[in-house]
């Protein structure tokens, strides 16, 4: 088995800063061939998401120990058995959700919930139930199927989405959850209509991805809240057409500035505040989608009677409600013309060696989306 580093999570819930508790360490990983329907991807770049980070600090709880990661593009290095439609060299992205094709809701055409990628992602597998990683007779669990933060990761063909190959690796990365999330969940989830009003609550990486698609689709309105002065400057620039600082007079204010509400409201935050935030300005009639991933025992209370009364709507939207082989090649295109700048939200570049300072950064509210960069 060939050799290679990787960070790896021993432990969930350290304290910050993580510079000093290194959640994260550098470790000197094997890594064993791919197996049937399997390939082997040396990872060029992947995106630090909160999607990570609520697994470093205990929100997302996950088997460790682990190798996280999960925003990632690279290159073919080897294919499995059975895997015919690769070849090493190929540019890829990969999807955190495995889909299996036959499943009921694969079947259905919704892969972001098919029944096995999803157990797998929540034991800390591949989509066969084989684990590739390990530290001598030591097995490691795979973040999501992808396992990014790593010199060369084994998945599932059903993860992977071949690319053209001029698009850098850093800006194919986000493509992965970002994109897929943030632009997903407007497009395919809720299914904005031209001239509708949108509110993006959390403007992280996903939710500057939603605002972005929010422009895209023609909203009227495009509200952007969150806590970070900074941020709602990005948004500003991004096609925001009124931003709001969250605190506690902010559904009240927009309320009033809207004159009711909004047709939609999008939560991207990952916190239950977040979401009574964007369910209170939301309109009679409207629908509020959220994408966050708050701490499982977290909870939103709501009157039942409005969902009847003024015919509102909550959804849920995970993994952008996508179907990664179509959507990312559709995405790709809109940003070569123009119309999904994602490039204008990479903060900045990091090496694994800084890993540990970047999540101290994203934590902090700091950065929108840094990219890990490997050279080889």
């Amino acid at each position: 088995m060939p050799k290679m580093k990787a960070a790896v999570l021993e432990e969930m819930g350290l304290p910050r800063p993580y510079a000093k508790s290194n959640p994260l360490q550098i470790q000197e990983l094997s890594l064993e061939a791919p197996g049937p329907g399997e390939v082997l991807i040396q990872i060029k770049a992947v995106g630090l998401c909160h999607s990570d980070l609520s697994v470093i600090n205990g929100d997302r709880p996950r088997p460790t120990p682990m190798v996280l990661g999960h925003e990632a593009a690279g290159r073919v290095a080897e294919c499995g058995e059975g895997v015919n439609d690769l070849r090493p060299g190929d540019h890829v992205v990969l999807a955190f959700v495995p889909s299996c094709g036959a499943c009921l809701p694969c079947m259905e055409g919704r892969p972001a919930l098919c029944e096995p990628g999803a157990e797998a992602n929540r034991v800390g597998t591949l989509l066969s139930g084989a684990r590739r990683l390990h530290q001598g007779d030591r097995p490691i669990h795979h973040h999501i199927g992808v396992s990014g933060f790593a010199e060369y990761a084994v998945v599932s063909r059903r993860s992977v989405i071949k690319v053209d190959e001029s698009l850098s690796s850093a800006e194919a990365a986000l493509f992965g959850c970002a994109v897929l999330t943030g632009v997903g969940a407007v497009v395919n989830t809720a299914k904005v209509p031209a001239g509708a009003s949108v509110a993006v609550v959390g403007l992280g990486g996903v939710g500057l991805n939603s605002l972005l698609a929010a422009g895209l689709v023609g909203a009227r309105e495009i509200i952007a809240i969150d806590m970070n002065p900074q941020k709602l400057k990005i948004a500003s620039t991004l096609g925001a057409t009124r931003t709001f600082e969250a605190g506690p007079s902010t559904v009240a204010d927009v309320r009033d500035f809207t004159g009711g509400g909004l047709d939609y409201a999008f939560e991207m935050a990952g916190s239950a505040s977040a979401l009574a935030l964007a369910y209170g300005v939301t309109k009679r009639g409207g629908t509020t989608i959220t994408a966050g991933l708050p701490h499982p025992d977290r909870q939103f209370a709501f009157a039942p009677v409005q969902l009847v009364a003024e015919e509102r709507a909550i959804k849920g939207s995970y993994f952008g409600s996508c179907v990664p082989a179509r959507d990312i090649p559709r995405y790709i295109a809109l940003f070569r013309q123009g119309k999904l700048p994602i490039d204008r939200l990479v903060t900045r570049s990091v090496r694994l060696a800084e890993i540990n300072d970047a999540f101290d950064r994203l934590a902090d509210g700091q950065v929108v989306r840094q990219v890990l960069v490997f050279d080889s």
